[in-house]
């Protein structure tokens, strides 16, 4: 319950003050926020932290439909995601702009067979983003995303950055050389 004198003290003390008039002054009117769907923005980031901490996320899933992509089984993450980044040395490279399937086909096989001798782990092979091909897409790209993920010696491949040819050029990962026995 508050003091009766506490009463007294503040009506002294305001003795003789006067209120003061109305003003001409308007308020500007609060302008307020566009409203926000928080719950579903809460959701979202849910699902989200959910892809992330399980590791469903797949970027390439995300890119457009024209980016080639390979992972094998066990290649670790850090791995993938350096080849994705193109961190890689690329230490040997391949053109196939002009060629044949045939010819390409061959040249494929050589060129990998021989980077795998000399133990060359990343490589690009450029094959072009079919802008010369008939209406059905790129040839080439189609027929090397085949070849590539049938072979023993690739472990992995995935579209070039766009300074290294984007997707019209693959960086391939290979396997170490098979050890070979020596005698001594």
């Amino acid at each position: 319950m508050p003091d009766p004198a506490d009463d007294v003290d503040f009506r002294s003390a305001m003795a003789g003050v006067q209120p003061r008039g109305s003003s001409d002054r308007i308020a500007p009117p609060r302008k307020l926020p566009p409203p926000r769907p928080r719950q579903a923005e809460a959701d979202e980031r849910a699902v989200m932290a959910e892809l992330l901490e399980f590791g469903m996320f797949e970027p390439e899933l995300i890119e457009s439909g024209d980016t080639l992509s390979y992972r094998g089984p066990g290649l670790q993450d850090g791995v993938w995601r350096k080849l994705r980044r193109g961190a890689y040395r690329v230490r040997a490279e391949l053109d196939l702009h002009g060629m044949n399937r045939g010819d390409a086909h061959a040249a494929v096989g050589e060129f990998l067979a021989e980077c795998q001798s000399k133990d060359v782990r990343c490589v690009r092979i450029i094959h072009g983003k079919g802008n010369r091909s008939p209406n059905t897409g790129p040839v080439i790209k189609t027929l090397l995303d085949s070849w590539l993920r049938r072979r023993s010696d690739v472990i992995a491949f995935c579209s070039a950055r766009p300074h290294d040819g984007g997707t019209g050029a693959v960086y391939v990962l290979l396997r170490a050389a098979p050890a070979t026995a020596g005698g001594g």
